[in-house]
C-alpha cells in the first residue's frame, strides 16, 4: 500500500512540483531566527482569512440577496441551527481581520518592512488592505439594515461629487436610482465572487514576493550578507517546524480571544455590529448619527475634517493611497526604528495617537470641538508621510549590526 502511494505521489511530483514548492515556501524556507511578536499578525491574518472564507460560504448557503435580504438574516439569526454562531464568526472575522491587519501594516512601519528590496511586498499588502476595504463595504452592505442602508447611501453618494461622471458613476454603482435590492444583488456578486478571487491572487503574490527577497526582523539586518556553504543564511532557521510551532502559541491565544468575543461580546459594544443594524433598512428613517463600523472611522473623521464634499473625498482616498509611496518617502539609511533618530520616533508616535483619535472620532457624531481635533489629527495623520523625506534624511542613525 506504502509502495503504491509512494509511486502515485512521485508520478504526480515529477509533472507538479509539489516537494519543491513545499521545500521552498514552507519546509525548508529560511526566516530569521530572531523575531518578536510583531511578526505574528501576518500569520494571524492568513488565520482569520481562512475563517472568513469557510464561514463565508456556509452564509451564502442562508442568505437571500435582494429586498429579501433582512428577513434571510433574521431567518439564519433565530431559525437555523447555530445558524447565529456562524454569522457572529463572519462578523467578529472581519473586525479581527482589519485589526490583524492594522497591526501588521505598523509593523511594516516601525520596522522598515517597505525598504530595498521589499518594496513590491509593501505595495502588493497596501493592494490586500485596499481590496480589503472594497471587501468589508461591500458585506457591510449586505444585511441590508438601517445603518448598512444610511452608510452606503453616505459612502455611494460621495461618488456624485466627482466632477462629469459623478452623477452617472453614483448610478451606476447603485444599479438604481435608488438604493434597493438590486444594488445588494451586485455588491453581493461582488461579495462573494470577484473581490475574494482578487484577494487571494493578492495574497499569493504577496508571499511569493516575501519569499523571494527574505523575510524582515526587528534589527532591520540582512540575513542573505552570511551565508553557509549552501547558501543557506546563518541566522536564520527552516519556517517548519521552527517557526509554525512558535506561531501556532500566539494563534491559540489569538483563537481563544476571538472565541470569547464571539460568543459573548459579538457586537462589540456596538463597535462590530452597530445596534441601529438590527433594525431593517427604511429610507423615510434616518438615524441620530451615521457612524462607518469601527476599522473605517479614521477615513470618516479625514472625509469629515474638510468641509467641502469633493475635497473630502479626494481627502479620505490620499489618506489610503499615501501608504502605496513610503518606500519612496523614507530617505533613511536603516531601516528599523531602532536605529532611527529621535525625529522618526516622535513621527511615528503622533501618527499613531493620531490615528486612534481619527479612529474614535468617526464614531461620535459632530461638535465643534471634536471637528477641530479632527482637523488637527488629518493635518499630522498627512504631515507623517509628507515631511518624512526630511526628517528621515537629516536626522542622526545608530550603526545596524552585521547579523543577528
Amino acid at each position: 500500500m506504502a509502495d503504491n502511494i509512494a509511486k502515485v505521489f512521485n508520478w504526480v511530483n515529477h509533472r507538479l512540483p509539489i516537494q519543491n514548492t513545499y521545500e521552498r515556501h514552507l519546509s525548508k524556507h529560511p526566516v530569521p531566527k530572531k523575531v518578536n511578536f510583531w511578526y505574528l499578525f501576518g500569520a494571524l491574518a492568513a488565520v482569520v482569512l481562512i475563517i472568513q472564507i469557510v464561514s463565508g460560504i456556509w452564509l451564502i448557503m442562508l442568505y437571500t440577496p435582494g429586498e429579501a435580504a433582512f428577513s434571510s438574516i433574521e431567518y439564519m439569526m433565530r431559525d437555523v441551527d447555530y445558524g447565529w454562531a456562524i454569522r457572529y464568526m463572519h462578523t467578529t472575522g472581519a473586525s479581527m481581520f482589519f485589526a490583524v491587519v492594522y497591526l501588521h501594516m505598523f509593523r511594516g512601519l516601525l520596522y522598515g518592512s517597505y525598504q530595498k528590496p521589499k518594496e513590491l511586498v509593501w505595495i502588493f499588502g497596501c493592494t490586500i488592505y485596499l481590496a480589503m476595504m472594497a471587501e468589508g463595504f461591500l458585506g457591510y452592505v449586505l444585511p441590508y439594515g438601517q445603518m448598512s442602508y444610511w452608510g452606503a447611501q453616505v459612502i455611494i453618494s460621495l461618488f456624485g461629487a466627482l466632477p462629469y461622471i459623478g452623477e452617472s458613476l453614483e448610478l451606476w454603482i447603485r444599479g438604481d436610482y435608488y438604493i434597493s435590492g438590486i444594488t445588494v444583488n451586485r455588491f453581493f456578486a461582488l461579495h462573494v465572487v470577484a473581490l475574494p478571487l482578487v484577494l487571494i491572487a493578492l495574497v499569493f503574490l504577496h508571499l511569493i514576493a516575501l519569499h523571494e527577497v527574505g523575510a524582515g526582523n526587528p534589527e532591520g539586518v540582512d540575513i542573505e550578507a552570511h551565508t553557509d556553504e549552501d547558501g543557506v543564511p546563518l541566522d536564520s532557521v527552516p519556517f517548519f517546524p521552527y517557526k509554525v510551532l512558535n506561531a501556532l502559541v500566539g494563534i491559540g491565544v489569538f483563537m481563544t480571544v476571538f472565541a470569547i468575543i464571539m460568543f459573548f461580546f459579538p457586537e462589540g459594544g456596538g463597535y462590530f455590529i452597530e445596534y441601529a443594524n438590527y433594525e431593517e433598512a427604511n429610507p423615510l428613517v434616518t438615524p441620530d448619527h451615521i457612524a462607518p463600523v469601527w476599522y473605517y472611522s479614521p477615513y470618516y473623521s479625514i472625509l469629515r475634517a474638510v468641509p467641502d464634499k469633493l475635497g473630502g473625498f479626494a481627502a479620505m482616498g490620499a489618506a489610503v493611497a499615501i501608504f502605496f509611496v513610503v518606500p519612496w518617502l523614507d530617505r533613511s539609511k536603516v531601516a528599523s526604528i531602532r536605529y532611527k533618530g529621535i525625529l522618526s520616533k516622535i513621527a511615528l508616535v503622533l501618527f499613531g495617537i493620531s490615528f486612534l483619535t481619527l479612529g474614535y472620532l468617526g464614531t461620535v457624531s459632530v461638535t465643534e470641538h471634536r471637528k477641530t481635533m479632527g482637523v488637527i489629527c488629518t493635518f499630522i495623520y498627512f504631515s507623517y508621510f509628507l515631511l518624512m523625506p526630511i526628517y528621515t534624511s537629516i536626522e542622526k542613525t545608530k550603526p545596524v549590526p552585521d547579523r543577528l
